[in-house]
């Protein structure tokens, strides 16, 4: 149901940009009304919010707000890299100070080594910075249409595949089997 949630906004905003003539403005304006939706609909189920989830949305409304109010798309498309280079940047920096965020977040989920969360946290703010960058490299390069496509179907078809190469490289890591989990 979380998931349904997290990813009700980005499907709004793929339908309404291909419905709507491909009006990347309108799209914008509806994916902040279906994230903030989302977001309090979260939170009224579950009287709390991810973090992650809260910095996003903050994001979404100040950068979205500001292409519709500017009429400038480029805040919108920079969003993924700012979004990918602050994450990368509070892993990067907690990894520096020896407490993996990833452990704070996911530690409840998931049992790992104080080695396998270390690598695990250095393994995501490279793969943020990957996002950062291609986001950038994509949005500066091509049309409006493949970078909507990009947004929608390719950072979450990368996502997942790196979620799967992880598995394997963080088995060693696991305390107890994944079924105690």
């Amino acid at each position: 149901m979380k998931q349904l949630f997290e990813f009700f906004p980005l499907i709004i905003f793929f339908a309404v940009y291909y419905k709507s003539d491909k009006d990347l403005y309108l799209s914008i304006a509806a994916v902040i009304i279906a994230t903030l939706i989302s977001l309090a609909a979260l939170y009224i189920k579950e009287k709390k919010v991810s973090t992650m989830m809260l910095v996003s949305t903050i994001i979404l409304v100040v950068f979205g707000g500001l292409s519709l109010f500017l009429k400038n798309d480029i805040f919108f498309k920079m969003k993924p890299t700012i979004i990918n280079t602050l994450f990368a940047i509070v892993l990067i920096g907690s990894t520096f100070i020896n407490k993996p965020v990833l452990k704070l977040l996911l530690n409840s989920s998931m049992k790992l080594t104080d080695q396998g969360w270390s690598l695990m946290n250095k393994m995501w703010s490279g793969f943020f910075i990957f996002l950062a960058v291609l986001n950038e490299i994509i949005w500066r390069t091509q049309s409006t249409d493949f970078w909507v496509n990009f947004k929608v179907f390719g950072i979450m078809g990368i996502t997942l595949a790196f979620t799967i190469i992880q598995i394997p490289l963080l088995k060693k890591h696991f305390i107890g089997t994944i079924e105690e989990q």
